[in-house]
């Protein structure tokens, strides 16, 4: 990465120039460096920010003061970047970066060029080896909250993952962490330790000094607290390093040694003496793990500048936590991948759209767009999406159209079939949830029928709806009626004659039985399709309310209750890809509709 951005023109030198916040973690990266550059925003600071990966365009992911690169600027600095690079690859061996490194040398270039005060970089998997890691003197470095991902490049275990993250270190430059597990947070003492720099654990939200006003977020999510903590205490760090440029545009820099009675008022939150003594010794003054708050030195904790609530208050990170209002449709879209994420994402799903169905009174159809990919266990993150009680599920590649994708959402590395594969694979992941058997819900089933079918809307037999024998666990498509499924339409299973199943049944007549039966599975078991894109996807996930592309054909039959239901609430989360074709059709949906964050 040095030699590549060397042949770019750009010295190590002039990337420290950029006052660099670096921020590693698993979860909750893109959201930490949205809250840093929106607090910096409101400090006046001109912001440059790098992040990965994009939803819709690649330019996203290289922003100027909020906002994306705009097309010009991406295409003339593209070709600075390349054309210097092209020059010189005859000199190396013809080697030119890859994909990331490219865009990583190109986002240095962009923030030099443009003058930005502060580069707020993301690192992209990793951070020890990770490309953005050529930074040698960083203002602040930060870690999110840590968890299994990328396990076959980092390893399978947390410890392993973290002491990636904390490659990112560097000597005598203060690091702050979210809480982590244990074993995490003892793999980032011991390197903040061997590396030689300060190490703090940012406090709880609550702990901040709101100087009574209130303390709101931009970005929805239980974690985003969290999030918002670890980007005040990074921008602490970096107003503290960094004055404002004065009225001759020359930047005037204070180190942390600096008396803070001589910081400018503007920024209103001094240095603290633990700060500023960590610092100058460049030890780790760590926290050991989560569950140990009541350790945390109080004065890591500040009062909130006004340009800080502020700056929480407006940020916005597309694709996160994000909901999107249309004529008859709610589109929740989350990019959550890992387990935490994604169960934190059911946790806002359930409330929001609790919230929503209580407010509209009309009939909902819930559906689940899903897609993941990579070494991700599919069932370890579907299993949570279970409680969400979902009508309809479907399974889809990161593709938005068969006819005319995106070439920056076009992943060249994989086929459509390999892509087919993986979801047949997350449907057989999310089938296995519903085995009567393996999944001891029999007794829930026995429940459901007892207590009668509740569910808002409700079919005894639905066209193509996978119904479970619980005679020997397997699965049936009803949309071809044979003999064999007449028995089963006309009497209860065998399994059901004996045990705990004969007692409740007994005095009801076979079509009752048979008739609460299937209400009992499906509101247990939803209907779940596999289709070839993400158009696909939505086009039967909205039962015909919004119009899509005319490419949709052969789209599988579904009950024809379910287009009687008044509006449909669709999750689409697993993938940041996957919610990033979403959201391209979707703004291109013509529709009154308006979007919330």
């Amino acid at each position: 990465m040095i030699k590549f951005s060397q042949r770019a023109g750009i010295s190590l030198a002039d990337i420290d120039s950029l006052k660099i916040i670096h921020v590693s973690g698993t979860k909750g990266k893109g959201s930490t460096c949205a809250f840093c550059e929106s607090i910096l925003l409101h400090h006046g600071y001109k912001t440059g920010f790098y992040s990965s990966p994009h939803l819709i365009e690649v330019r996203e992911r290289i922003h100027i003061n909020g906002q994306p690169l705009d097309r010009e600027r991406f295409t003339s600095y593209f070709w600075d970047v390349y054309n210097k690079l092209d020059k010189t690859k005859a000199e190396h061996e013809n080697s030119m970066p890859g994909y990331f490194a490219f865009l990583t040398v190109m986002a240095f270039h962009v923030f030099l060029q443009e003058k930005v005060d502060v580069g707020i970089i993301e690192v992209g998997i990793g951070g020890q080896y990770d490309s953005t890691n050529l930074i040698q003197n960083p203002i602040a470095c930060g870690v999110t909250s840590l968890g299994l991902d990328h396990t076959s490049i980092l390893g399978n275990t947390v410890d392993k993952i973290a002491w990636h993250k904390a490659g990112i270190f560097k000597p005598g430059v203060p690091a702050v962490t979210a809480p982590q597990p244990a074993l995490a947070m003892n793999v980032l003492k011991e390197r903040a330790k061997e590396i030689g720099c300060p190490l703090h654990v940012c406090p709880d939200i609550e702990e901040y000094d709101a100087q009574g006003k209130d303390l709101q977020l931009g970005i929805k999510g239980e974690m985003q607290s969290v999030n918002a903590s670890l980007a005040l205490q990074l921008c602490h760090i970096w107003l503290g390093k960094v004055k404002r440029h004065n009225e001759n545009g020359l930047a005037e820099t204070i180190t942390c040694k600096g008396d803070a009675e001589e910081m400018p008022k503007d920024y209103s939150f001094p240095l603290t003496e633990q700060m500023l003594q960590d610092n100058e010794n460049g030890l780790a003054e760590t926290i050991a793990c989560k569950g140990d708050a009541e350790e945390m030195p109080k004065d890591y904790s500040f009062p909130l500048t006004e340009q800080m609530l502020q700056g929480l208050a407006t940020c916005r990170w597309a694709g996160r936590n994000q909901t999107i209002e249309a004529q008859n449709i709610t589109y929740y879209l989350d990019g959550a991948h890992t387990l935490e994420s994604i169960q934190q994402c059911v946790n806002w799903f359930r409330e929001d759209a609790e919230k929503e169905k209580k407010s509209l009174r009309k009939t909902i159809l819930k559906v689940l767009i899903f897609n993941t990919t990579g070494d991700r266990d599919s069932y370890m993150l579907l299993r949570p999406l279970k409680a969400c009680d979902f009508d309809l599920v479907v399974f889809c590649p990161n593709i938005a159209s068969l006819r005319a994708n995106n070439a920056d959402q076009t992943n060249n590395t994989v086929t459509l079939e390999s892509q087919m594969k993986r979801c047949l694979l997350n449907k057989e992941s999310w089938d296995k949830l519903f085995d009567l058997e393996n999944d001891g819900d029999q007794e829930s089933l026995l429940n459901v029928a007892a207590e009668g079918s509740s569910h808002v809307i409700s079919d005894p037999t639905p066209a193509n709806k996978t119904r479970i024998d619980v005679t020997n666990g397997q699965q049936e498509n009803t949309s071809a009626v044979t003999d064999k499924d007449v028995k089963h339409e006309n009497q209860m299973p065998d399994t059901a004659t004996n045990g705990h199943f004969s007692s409740f049944f007994s005095s009801e007549s076979c079509d009752n039985q048979s008739q609460r039966f299937n209400q009992a599975l499906e509101k247990l078991v939803p209907v779940s399709h596999c289709l070839p894109s993400i158009s696909h996807a939505l086009a039967l996930a909205s039962q015909g309310k919004t119009l899509l592309p005319a490419e949709l054909n052969d789209m599988p039959e579904l009950p024809s209750h379910f287009k009687s239901v008044d509006h449909v609430q669709i999750l689409i989360t697993g993938s940041i890809h996957l919610v990033g074709g979403a959201l391209r059709i979707i703004q291109d949906i013509p529709d009154d509709g308006s979007e919330t964050d």
